[in-house]
Protein backbone atom coordinates (compact mmCIF):
# COMPACT_ATOMS: atom_id res chain seq x y z
CA UNK A 1 0.00 0.00 0.00
CA UNK A 2 1.45 3.16 -0.91
CA UNK A 3 -1.15 5.75 1.32
CA UNK A 4 1.37 6.07 4.72
CA UNK A 5 -0.86 8.71 6.58
CA UNK A 6 1.70 10.06 9.35
CA UNK A 7 -0.97 12.47 10.98
CA UNK A 8 -3.84 14.41 10.90
CA UNK A 9 -4.00 18.43 11.97
CA UNK A 10 -6.66 20.38 12.24
CA UNK A 11 -6.95 24.38 12.78
CA UNK A 12 -9.60 26.45 13.56
CA UNK A 13 -10.14 30.65 13.86
CA UNK A 14 -13.26 32.60 14.97
CA UNK A 15 -13.14 36.73 14.06
CA UNK A 16 -14.95 37.96 16.50
CA UNK A 17 -14.00 41.88 16.23
CA UNK A 18 -12.25 43.18 12.71
CA UNK A 19 -11.24 46.77 12.40
CA UNK A 20 -12.24 47.16 15.90
CA UNK A 21 -15.61 46.72 15.43
CA UNK A 22 -17.89 43.72 16.79
CA UNK A 23 -18.78 41.35 13.96
CA UNK A 24 -22.79 41.00 13.53
CA UNK A 25 -21.78 37.63 12.86
CA UNK A 26 -18.19 35.89 14.08
CA UNK A 27 -16.41 34.63 10.48
CA UNK A 28 -15.07 30.81 11.77
CA UNK A 29 -12.71 29.85 9.40
CA UNK A 30 -11.50 26.11 9.67
CA UNK A 31 -9.34 23.22 7.87
CA UNK A 32 -7.96 19.50 8.05
CA UNK A 33 -4.76 18.83 6.22
CA UNK A 34 -3.20 15.61 6.46
CA UNK A 35 0.54 14.42 6.58
CA UNK A 36 1.91 11.77 4.47
CA UNK A 37 4.17 10.07 2.71
CA UNK A 38 5.05 11.53 -0.59
CA UNK A 39 4.68 8.00 -2.97
CA UNK A 40 6.89 8.98 -5.82
CA UNK A 41 10.16 10.32 -3.51
CA UNK A 42 12.88 8.14 -3.29
CA UNK A 43 11.78 6.76 -7.10
CA UNK A 44 13.53 8.96 -9.74
CA UNK A 45 11.31 10.95 -12.54
CA UNK A 46 8.07 8.76 -12.44
CA UNK A 47 6.44 9.55 -15.48
CA UNK A 48 2.99 7.94 -14.89
CA UNK A 49 1.44 9.00 -11.57
CA UNK A 50 -1.97 7.69 -12.21
CA UNK A 51 -1.86 4.36 -10.02
CA UNK A 52 -1.01 6.63 -6.69
CA UNK A 53 -3.35 9.54 -8.12
CA UNK A 54 -6.39 6.26 -8.32
CA UNK A 55 -4.92 4.47 -4.96
CA UNK A 56 -4.62 7.74 -2.64
CA UNK A 57 -6.81 10.85 -4.15
CA UNK A 58 -10.20 8.96 -3.40
CA UNK A 59 -9.19 7.95 0.56
CA UNK A 60 -7.51 11.41 1.54
CA UNK A 61 -11.10 13.16 -0.29
CA UNK A 62 -13.06 11.11 1.98
CA UNK A 63 -10.78 11.66 5.33
CA UNK A 64 -10.52 15.10 4.99
CA UNK A 65 -13.97 16.09 3.92
CA UNK A 66 -15.33 14.30 7.11
CA UNK A 67 -12.92 15.80 9.57
CA UNK A 68 -14.89 19.22 7.28
CA UNK A 69 -17.94 18.01 7.90
CA UNK A 70 -17.33 17.31 11.87
CA UNK A 71 -16.17 20.90 12.13
CA UNK A 72 -18.67 22.44 10.53
CA UNK A 73 -21.67 20.52 11.65
CA UNK A 74 -22.85 19.96 8.17
CA UNK A 75 -22.13 20.52 4.66
CA UNK A 76 -24.80 23.24 4.49
CA UNK A 77 -23.06 25.43 7.08
CA UNK A 78 -20.15 25.64 4.61
CA UNK A 79 -19.74 28.83 2.97
CA UNK A 80 -16.62 29.09 1.28
CA UNK A 81 -13.96 26.19 0.29
CA UNK A 82 -10.52 26.00 -0.85
CA UNK A 83 -7.41 23.35 -0.95
CA UNK A 84 -3.83 23.60 -0.93
CA UNK A 85 -0.98 21.12 -1.05
CA UNK A 86 2.61 21.24 0.28
CA UNK A 87 4.95 18.83 -1.64
CA UNK A 88 8.37 18.20 0.22
CA UNK A 89 11.79 19.23 -0.62
CA UNK A 90 12.74 15.83 -1.99
CA UNK A 91 9.58 15.76 -4.77
CA UNK A 92 7.95 18.26 -7.29
CA UNK A 93 5.14 20.22 -7.46
CA UNK A 94 3.48 18.03 -9.51
CA UNK A 95 2.96 15.64 -6.87
CA UNK A 96 1.48 17.98 -4.93
CA UNK A 97 -0.78 18.86 -7.80
CA UNK A 98 -1.53 15.10 -8.70
CA UNK A 99 -3.22 14.68 -5.19
CA UNK A 100 -5.33 17.18 -5.03
CA UNK A 101 -5.95 18.33 -8.96
CA UNK A 102 -8.71 15.18 -9.66
CA UNK A 103 -12.00 14.58 -9.28
CA UNK A 104 -11.37 11.67 -7.29
CA UNK A 105 -10.33 14.17 -4.59
CA UNK A 106 -12.06 17.28 -5.34
CA UNK A 107 -15.40 15.74 -5.61
CA UNK A 108 -16.08 14.48 -2.13
CA UNK A 109 -15.97 17.97 -0.56
CA UNK A 110 -17.96 19.55 -3.35
CA UNK A 111 -20.43 17.38 -3.07
CA UNK A 112 -20.70 16.99 0.80
CA UNK A 113 -20.75 20.74 0.60
CA UNK A 114 -23.46 21.24 -2.60
CA UNK A 115 -20.90 23.04 -3.98
CA UNK A 116 -20.93 24.99 -7.73
CA UNK A 117 -18.10 26.57 -8.10
CA UNK A 118 -14.89 24.82 -8.36
CA UNK A 119 -12.10 24.67 -5.32
CA UNK A 120 -9.32 27.78 -5.46
CA UNK A 121 -5.92 26.22 -4.76
CA UNK A 122 -2.17 26.26 -3.74
CA UNK A 123 0.24 23.98 -4.73
CA UNK A 124 3.53 24.40 -3.45
CA UNK A 125 7.25 23.06 -2.39
CA UNK A 126 8.50 23.62 1.03
CA UNK A 127 9.99 22.57 4.42
CA UNK A 128 8.77 22.10 8.32
CA UNK A 129 6.27 24.89 9.01
CA UNK A 130 5.50 25.98 5.20
CA UNK A 131 3.09 28.40 5.60
CA UNK A 132 -0.36 26.63 4.51
CA UNK A 133 -2.10 28.92 2.32
CA UNK A 134 -5.50 27.98 1.52
CA UNK A 135 -7.41 30.09 -0.62
CA UNK A 136 -11.41 30.60 0.03
CA UNK A 137 -14.33 31.30 -2.76
CA UNK A 138 -18.27 31.19 -1.67
CA UNK A 139 -19.26 27.41 -2.96
CA UNK A 140 -21.62 28.40 -5.47
CA UNK A 141 -20.94 31.83 -6.64
CA UNK A 142 -17.20 32.71 -7.56
CA UNK A 143 -17.91 36.16 -8.31
CA UNK A 144 -18.87 37.06 -4.16
CA UNK A 145 -16.10 39.14 -3.23
CA UNK A 146 -17.15 38.91 0.09
CA UNK A 147 -15.89 35.11 0.49
CA UNK A 148 -12.43 35.98 -0.80
CA UNK A 149 -10.51 34.27 1.87
CA UNK A 150 -7.41 32.75 3.24
CA UNK A 151 -6.71 30.00 6.09
CA UNK A 152 -3.31 30.22 6.65
CA UNK A 153 -1.42 27.87 9.24
CA UNK A 154 1.48 25.73 9.49
CA UNK A 155 2.96 22.46 11.26
CA UNK A 156 5.81 22.28 12.74
CA UNK A 157 7.40 19.01 11.74
CA UNK A 158 5.88 19.15 8.14
CA UNK A 159 6.27 18.22 5.52
CA UNK A 160 9.52 16.31 5.53
CA UNK A 161 11.16 16.15 2.48
CA UNK A 162 9.38 12.94 1.37
CA UNK A 163 5.99 14.03 2.69
CA UNK A 164 3.48 15.71 1.22
CA UNK A 165 0.61 18.17 3.09
CA UNK A 166 -2.84 17.86 1.59
CA UNK A 167 -5.27 20.16 3.14
CA UNK A 168 -9.13 21.48 2.56
CA UNK A 169 -10.33 24.61 4.00
CA UNK A 170 -13.83 25.96 4.30
CA UNK A 171 -15.65 28.97 6.51
CA UNK A 172 -19.34 29.80 8.32
CA UNK A 173 -19.56 33.48 6.95
CA UNK A 174 -17.65 35.96 4.90
CA UNK A 175 -15.42 39.12 6.03
CA UNK A 176 -17.20 40.50 9.26
CA UNK A 177 -17.21 43.93 7.07
CA UNK A 178 -16.93 43.71 3.58
CA UNK A 179 -17.93 47.16 1.82
CA UNK A 180 -15.99 46.30 -1.62
CA UNK A 181 -18.97 44.80 -3.78
CA UNK A 182 -18.50 42.11 -6.15
CA UNK A 183 -17.55 41.23 -9.62
CA UNK A 184 -20.76 42.06 -11.02
CA UNK A 185 -21.06 45.09 -9.80
CA UNK A 186 -17.54 46.10 -11.58
CA UNK A 187 -19.12 44.49 -14.04
CA UNK A 188 -21.93 46.69 -14.42
CA UNK A 189 -20.10 49.55 -13.92
CA UNK A 190 -17.34 49.10 -16.61
CA UNK A 191 -20.13 48.29 -19.31
CA UNK A 192 -21.16 51.59 -18.31
CA UNK A 193 -18.36 53.81 -18.95
CA UNK A 194 -17.51 52.07 -22.33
Amino acid sequence: MTFQLRKVVTYTEDTLIEGGKIAPKPLRLFAAAAVLRNPWAGRGFVEDLKPEIHEIAPQLGALLTAEILRMAGSGDAVEAYGKAAIVGTSGEVEHASALTHTLRFGNHFRTAVGAKSFLSFTNVRGGPACPIAIPLMHKHDEGMRSHYLTIQFSITDAPAPDEIVVALGASIGGRPHHRIGDRYQDMAELQGHA
